[in-house]
């Protein structure tokens, strides 16, 4: 059962936007993109609130997650996340297994 967690990261001056652009230019998104086990990493910019960086991190089950924590790669987020004094809000979403609804899919245009 594949784990989604949203990330809000929130601070001042563009500092959430500048720890995404680190944590990209600094290649630890490609090196999580890489670990086994993830799905997704991706960083988005919610238009009304030009102070906060969305990250979608979505991973196959808990155990990769917990892999994921357990490296050293969780110290370098920890101390860019200091460094640009960033405060967070998390949301988890667990994959629904049965696939969407058919009468969800009447509204989807592919």
């Amino acid at each position: 059962m594949a784990i989604t967690v949203n990330i809000y990261y929130s601070g001042v001056n563009g500092n959430a936007r500048k720890f995404a652009e680190e944590m990209v230019s600094s290649g630890i998104v490609r090196d999580i993109r890489a670990e086994n086990g993830n799905l997704r990493y991706d960083y988005f910019f919610p238009m009304n609130d030009k102070e906060t960086v969305l990250l979608i991190d979505s991973w196959k089950d808990q155990h990769s997650i917990d892999v994921h924590h357990a490296s050293p790669m969780m110290a370098k987020i920890a101390d860019l996340r200091e460094k640009y004094d960033l405060h967070m809000k998390v949301e988890r979403y667990m994959s629904d297994e049965l696939g969407m609804p058919d009468m969800d899919k009447a509204f989807i245009k592919e």
